[in-house]
């Protein structure tokens, strides 16, 4: 069986900026190749062309091109030739595309196309409640619809999906997973009355939010500090970074007692899960988010939000706390319960770990993939 992935990213030093989309394809391409599947990886959007192997695995950057007009579609066209003449050579069996702003739309593949759902920009657009251009929907419902299979990586993303675009075609859930040897607890005790936020800094995650939260949280327990760790997106509200908006919410105190690290690579990443005594991710937008999983197998307990996707990732009161993001008043008090009751988080991070090793630890959520593409395939 030979399987391509068609991505706008991907985690490797010679490729643009990943996010956690790429980090699920490459943990999922990893897995694959150990079971003897051949693996294509085609990242397109590049800044040069380049094809290479690594690790088992060939991979295609495909240059981002620019056109007088039109080039929407005839970048669409241009890489559906690449794929196509790749694809007959090398007989591929299925490419696999994200929904993210329907890339395959007006393509003519020669391999059954099959589509994941990571959330298209429909779906994130209804979820923040903001309006989106008319393209991108037009876009992601003729790549939907034009898909021989749908995957989708929550129940709730599916049928949110669904019921945006009018689909008819089964959707199968098999959720993101994360490699539990990767990201698993260092035994390193963690900094008291340290809470940490990893991710895009961005409203849609609930960072806004999150100074509301911190002012409370300050107020009760000074000693308590907030690492910010991420990349600062512009606001797509004000226009305004959205870091500045997060210091403006903030009050004198508070202020001095936040951290920023910026970007990080992976490995200061898990240093940073390590050292936390709370981890805190108040998204408003996901499909089932990367962040989730790998602080819980890294044994943290967690303050999230409660929004559609959560009960099929956290178990309320179990493996961490579930809260409305907007209320505020709340999301501070299960923080200081849990910054002051060390024994109460331990049992929650452990019980975290345990329900990532059994649900989506790569080795289970690899086993489910190549059932469901031996199943498609034959």
């Amino acid at each position: 069986m030979h399987l391509a992935f068609l991505t706008p990213e991907y985690p490797h030093p010679r490729s643009t900026p990943s996010g956690g989309l790429g980090t699920s394809i490459k943990n999922l391409a990893e897995q694959l190749v150990k079971k003897d599947i051949l693996i294509t990886v085609f990242v397109f959007g590049q800044e040069k062309d380049r094809v290479f192997g690594e690790d088992g695995i060939s991979f295609h950057f495909i240059k981002q091109l620019k056109y007088d007009f039109f080039g929407w579609y005839r970048y669409r066209k241009y890489l559906e030739c690449y794929i196509n003449k790749v694809s007959l050579e090398e007989q591929i069996d299925a490419l696999e595309a994200p929904d993210w702003t329907g890339i395959t739309a007006f393509m003519k593949l020669k391999c059954l196309l099959v589509i994941r759902m990571n959330g298209t920009d429909s779906y994130f657009c209804r979820l923040e409640g903001r309006p989106q251009k008319r393209k991108n929907f037009w876009f992601e419902k003729l790549a939907l619809k034009g898909a021989d299979h749908l995957l989708s990586v929550s129940k709730f993303t599916g049928d949110k999906t669904r019921e945006i675009f009018s689909l008819k075609k089964d959707i199968k859930v098999i959720p993101n997973s994360v490699d539990v040897e990767a990201f698993k607890p260092t035994g390193e005790a963690p900094i008291p009355d340290t809470i940490l936020y990893f991710g895009s800094i961005i409203r849609k995650k609930g960072v806004l939010e999150l100074a509301k939260i911190f002012n409370l949280i300050d107020k009760q327990k000074p000693n308590a500090r907030l690492i910010m760790a991420g990349r600062d997106v512009l606001d797509i509200k004000t226009g305004k970074s959205s870091r500045a908006l997060f210091e403006e919410i903030l009050n004198d105190k508070s202020r001095g007692k936040v951290t920023w690290t910026g970007s990080l690579p992976y490995k200061e990443v898990k240093s940073q899960i390590s050292k936390a005594a709370v981890i805190v991710l108040p998204s408003f937008a996901e499909a089932l988010p990367m962040t989730w999983l790998e602080a819980m197998a890294m044994e943290k307990a967690l303050v999230t939000s409660d929004i559609g996707w959560v009960k099929e990732v956290m178990q309320e009161g179990e493996t961490g706390f579930n809260v409305d993001p907007k209320d505020h008043a709340t999301y501070a008090k299960k923080v200081l319960e849990l910054l002051g009751n060390n024994e109460l988080a331990e049992k929650m991070g452990k019980a975290a770990r345990k329900r990532v090793v059994e649900r989506f630890s790569t080795e289970v959520v690899v086993e489910e993939n190549m059932q469901f593409y031996e199943t498609v395939i034959r």
